[in-house]
């Protein structure tokens, strides 16, 4: 039996979700197996606990020995979901049980590629500080720092290239970084990654570089860091 407008058809995963901490230990409690029982998404209780951010639940669950590295239908772990909805408690209690920082979703992106272009700073920082890679790419050859640029997220940038993420890597379309945030007319972004090494020469397949992809004024701007 689901409940009206549940997200599940897994009666603890709508409690976990709805956050009906009480009612969900009850269950739990009664019967340990429901605490890794999957729905019709291959979500957990911890998956939706995750989602909308219950803290509480997703300790209980931890607790009790939840799996942390479960992959629902598409791939994404509790720790995908926790990133890129923003719940930065949450992320570290994961990563406090051993949840696998660079894991892959459906789309080969690890959980700091949600967390770069959602401009999640601080979860950001958590991940990379616990050893997540900077230069993951996804099946699209998309790095965070890719995801990042396009949205002309300033301080994740930032942070990517203080954590060493590399400038010119060129996705399956042969654009770096730069390209996308002169494509996205993002000046702030692109001025800081020329300003880190990137460059305005490399080609993408349609044999344009970043100058040539900037519009209006940015081009000479971008020239005139490099040339000093």
């Amino acid at each position: 039996m689901t409940m009206a407008g549940s997200v599940s058809n897994v009666e603890v995963c709508n409690l976990a979700y709805i956050g009906q901490f009480d009612q969900l230990k009850k269950l739990i409690l009664t019967d340990k197996s429901l605490a890794s029982k999957t729905d019709q998404d291959h979500r957990t209780a911890l998956h939706w606990a995750c989602s909308a951010g219950h803290t509480n639940i997703v300790e209980f669950l931890l607790d009790l020995g939840a799996e942390v590295d479960l992959q629902d239908d598409a791939s994404w772990t509790p720790l995908h979901i926790a990133a890129s909805a923003g719940r930065e408690d949450i992320v570290k209690s994961l990563i406090s049980k051993g949840a696998q920082l660079n894991s892959v979703n459906q789309n080969g992106c690890t959980p700091l590629h949600y967390a770069a272009s959602k401009d999640r700073y601080e979860i950001a920082l958590v991940l990379l500080e616990n050893g997540a890679d900077p230069n993951a790419t996804n099946k699209l050859e998309s790095t965070p720092l890719h995801r990042a640029s396009a949205q002309g997220n300033y301080r994740l940038i930032q942070l990517l290239l203080q954590q060493s993420a590399s400038t010119n890597i060129q996705d399956s379309e042969g654009n770096t970084a730069l390209h996308l945030a002169c494509d996205e007319e993002r000046v702030e972004a692109a001025k800081l990654l020329v300003e880190h090494g990137a460059s305005i020469y490399i080609e993408n397949k349609e044999e344009k570089t970043p100058l040539q992809v900037a519009k209006g004024g940015l081009g000479k701007l971008l020239r005139r860091i490099v040339e000093g």
